[in-house]
């Protein structure tokens, strides 16, 4: 019986890490987001992010990666998420590290099914 209890909270457990909220949010100008950005990422131009991450999500145990173009915004971003108290920031740094990103949770997805 309590193996079947532990058992089921492990499932239980692994099935919410399954469905855990992940925002991908650029941080650039909404001119450089037009230009290219990557797949499922969101636009909050750095200078709106404490304004506007309330639209996107307001669980601070959510996943959230930023990026920019260099890194240097997104490290902006990172600070400011944190000091409202979100969790799990992640600065992924450029649009390219962003891409790789998304293409190897692409990979890695049907993995995880």
């Amino acid at each position: 019986m309590l193996k079947k209890l532990v058992l089921g909270s492990l499932l239980a457990a692994a099935s919410l890490a399954a469905s855990a909220e992940q925002y991908l949010i650029d941080v650039r100008s909404p001119e450089e987001f037009a230009e290219a950005h990557a797949d499922g990422a969101v636009n909050i131009p750095v200078d709106e992010v404490s304004q506007k991450i309330s639209e996107i999500t307001q669980d601070h145990d959510a996943d959230i990666y930023v990026y920019c173009r260099s890194g240097r915004r997104a490290g902006v971003a990172q600070q400011v998420l944190n000091g409202m108290g979100y969790r799990k920031v992640t600065n992924l740094g450029t649009l390219a590290d962003a891409q790789a990103f998304v293409a190897k949770e692409k990979e890695a997805a049907p993995a995880a099914q």
